[in-house]
């Protein structure tokens, strides 16, 4: 509820997988999802979304879904959550931040880093470390997960997907 309007009605999985709008987005999930300014892009019938210079191949389902609203090519706000981010090296989609802080919370750890001059939440799960530390101010590399993407219009915030 924003302003005693009810945004979103469904299960909490339901709300956190698919959010309406970017109030619900950043409402629902600890930590916050990350949102960053964007362009969908649309080439031979598949759309991309290049996100701070990576141009990332959306998944088949989201692919749909954007087709089925008769989405075109547009700036967007791209939100993904903190743990849909990989360190993992993927062709054109890499990403980069400096680390700022390194919380290490038990089973992962939560990596606030500089990406292209905004605030970026990463949870790496600490099986995935294999004894790698983040010291203050190291480059670390990234990539956003295909299939748990969120593209929200710059101007009401609607997710475009729904």
């Amino acid at each position: 509820m924003k302003d005693g309007e009810v945004q979103q009605i469904g299960t909490p999985q339901e709300v956190f997988n698919a959010p309406i709008n970017t109030f619900v987005a950043g409402f629902i999930g600890m930590p916050r999802m990350n949102m960053f300014g964007g362009e969908l892009l649309k080439e031979n019938g598949k759309y991309y979304v290049d996100a701070m210079g990576a141009k990332i191949l959306l998944s088949e389902d989201k692919q749909a879904r954007l087709a089925a609203n008769k989405i075109e090519p547009r700036p967007v706000t791209v939100g993904t959550r903190p743990e849909h981010i990989s360190l993992d090296h993927v062709d054109g989609g890499m990403l980069e931040g400096i680390v700022e802080v390194s919380e290490m919370m038990g089973s992962s750890v939560h990596l606030h880093l500089n990406a292209y001059g905004r605030d970026c939440i990463i949870i790496v799960p600490t099986l995935d470390l294999a004894n790698a530390t983040f010291d203050i101010g190291s480059k670390v590399e990234f990539t956003l997960a295909p299939n748990a993407i969120h593209l929200f219009d710059p101007e009401t915030g609607k997710n475009l997907e729904y």
